[in-house]
């Protein structure tokens, strides 16, 4: 491992977490369920954009570290999620498979980030001759942009939540809406039913441990859940937004290593006395930096655990101490 003064810096190739097969992209040949596309940060660090059909009709998109789905249907093109900085991406990976113009835009959820390219689409289709393009929500996701009064595209169609649906040219979209989501609190799994193809975004990255604070996840203590509820919906490919197609090997694997992080922690926080890791509590006026020291300890201890087994897996350096604090504050709070 290569130190700076800011970062720990992952120099040798990560491993794979469910030694996958890997593949080159491509936007012809379908992607067997559990494969992946080899080389995916030099994809994203070298490309502006990759694509990779999943199925007769669906494809993945890749660009910035971002990902996102696809589905052409015989007269437009429905699109989950536009993200940032993606727009012209967007529409040249669609124009690259069809003619067709993008005709329905589905949001997961309210995060900026992964919806923030809906203007430069539309503007695309309108310049194709579309005059009203759908843009589709839940009605969880649709009232978060009104009272946080989103400058986004609005939805003109609205599902019901937790398991509202739409068809889409003979295509059945289900929304899956998680009853306490870990990450945000209108975060819903998009299955594309006929397809097999499960869109969600900053849950599960296929061939990652779980991505910093899980994802900007808002909390920890329903994480879990939601990993096992997306398991358990009927599909064999996944897009989670960031990183590598998905596979159910991908929900094994983040499985056990959520047991082997709390376990940890628990280890770490058993060993590691509050207030004892300062020699003289006097040097404080106040238990906040106390608190920040524990964490410190804690969240370092459970990091040296996990790194023999984990330590070569993409971003341990980084994201196990970030998960390894919520875990912690997770415990804390709930026993």
């Amino acid at each position: 491992m290569q130190q700076d003064t800011k970062v720990t810096i992952q120099s040798a190739p990560p491993l794979s977490t469910v030694n996958a097969t890997y593949v080159t992209p491509s936007a012809t040949e379908r992607l067997a369920p559990g494969s992946k596309l080899g080389e995916l940060f030099t994809l994203n660090a070298t490309r502006p954009y990759f694509l990779q059909r999943l199925t007769e009709r669906t494809y993945f998109f890749g660009g910035g570290f971002y990902t996102t789905t696809f589905y052409v249907g015989d007269e437009g093109v429905l699109l989950l999620d536009p993200p940032e900085g993606q727009g012209a991406n967007l529409v040249a990976a669609i124009a690259q498979v069809t003619s067709r113009p993008v005709t329905a835009i589905v949001y997961s959820h309210y995060h900026a980030d992964h919806i923030i390219s809906t203007p430069a689409v539309l503007d695309a289709s309108r310049a194709a001759g579309v005059q009203n393009v759908r843009v589709v929500a839940s009605t969880e996701t649709a009232a978060k942009m009104k009272l946080l009064k989103s400058g986004l595209p609005a939805p003109t169609e609205i599902l019901d939540w937790p398991n509202g649906s739409f068809e889409f040219e003979g295509l059945t979209v289900r929304l899956n809406g998680f009853t306490r989501a870990a990450h945000t609190d209108d975060a819903a799994a998009l299955l594309l039913v006929q397809e097999k193809v499960a869109h969600l975004p900053d849950l599960v990255n296929g061939d990652q441990p779980p991505f910093r604070s899980f994802g900007s996840a808002e909390n920890y203590v329903y994480y879990r859940s939601n990993v096992n509820e997306l398991g358990a919906l009927d599909w064999n490919h996944l897009v989670g937004g960031h990183g590598n197609v998905g596979s159910k090997d991908d929900i094994r694997f983040h499985n056990t290593f959520l047991d082997d992080l709390e376990a940890a922690v628990g280890g770490a926080m058993a060993a590691t006395q509050f207030g004892a890791v300062v020699d003289d509590l006097t040097k404080f006026n106040n238990h906040a930096a106390l608190m920040d020291l524990w964490l410190k300890a804690v969240t370092t201890k459970a990091t040296d655990e996990l790194r023999p087994k984990y330590g070569r897996f993409y971003g341990f350096e980084i994201t196990a101490p970030a998960n390894a604090e919520m875990v912690t504050l997770s415990m804390v709070s709930y026993r």
